[in-house]
């Protein structure tokens, strides 16, 4: 970082700190995001964590670092205008990180450096709220972020992926998620003028320019879900 003034921020490799064979689900050794804005991780895909094998030992240029252990540069974060408060919490270091790379930077991970994390310090994985967050956050992120180019075809896309993930929530019995889903939703779309104000904003900074450089091409959803890929290696559409 010291070497390259355009690395903004960087992220070590987390491990379980219960079971530290394994990547940790927060931030693993490096995060992306595929097309329609979808995370995931080298060593971490949907709920499948990999164990590591030192597969990902290698220093990485990638989309966004992890908030649970966050290098940055302060006068590129505050540059950017630092976290987004109406964030609260989850996918907050994923705007960030979009939108330092919109204003120019690289993010990299660095795995020489190993932090042990315990996770759901905030909420735990069975939280509804937690659900809530995941999906209204994603979206949000997703329409400050991105090139108008398909952005609406892709918000639209992800209304059809979401209500399935939402009745799959029902389906397994679990309808305090589903409803948290919808509720997602409709919070998005009451905040998405103040969404489009911040959008905006960013597009004064000097040297910014949408960028989906490092984006996954693919779709992680059905390529998880429908063809049964589990790990970062079997993913095979390449990066932008």
């Amino acid at each position: 970082m010291e070497q390259d003034p355009e690395i903004a921020a960087c992220q070590p490799k987390l491990l379980d700190f219960k079971d530290r064979s394994l990547f940790e689900y927060a931030g693993a050794s490096g995060g992306f995001i595929d097309s329609y804005c979808y995370p995931f991780c080298r060593g971490r895909l949907f709920s499948t964590v990999e164990k590591d094998t030192g597969q990902f030992n290698s220093p990485a240029e990638i989309f966004w670092a992890t908030g649970a252990c966050l290098f940055i540069k302060s006068s590129a974060y505050w540059q950017v205008g630092g976290l987004d408060n109406d964030y609260f919490a989850h996918m907050e270091e994923i705007d960030l990180c979009w939108r330092l790379k919109n204003a120019g930077y690289k993010i990299f991970a660095e795995p020489s450096a190993v932090v042990y994390h315990i996770g759901g310090g905030t909420l735990n994985k069975f939280s509804s709220q937690k659900t809530y967050l995941n999906f209204r956050n994603n979206l949000t992120t997703l329409a400050k972020n991105h090139p108008s180019k398909n952005l609406i075809f892709k918000i639209w896309y992800r209304m059809i992926l979401d209500g399935i993930a939402a009745f799959r929530f029902l389906l397994a019995g679990t309808p305090k998620h589903f409803f948290a889903v919808i509720h997602a939703h409709f919070s998005f779309y009451k905040r998405l003028p103040s969404t489009l104000r911040k959008r905006k904003e960013m597009q004064k900074l000097p040297a910014f320019r949408y960028t989906t450089s490092h984006i996954y091409k693919g779709n992680i959803v059905f390529e998880y879900f429908i063809s049964g890929k589990k790990k970062f290696s079997e993913l095979d559409k390449g990066f932008y």
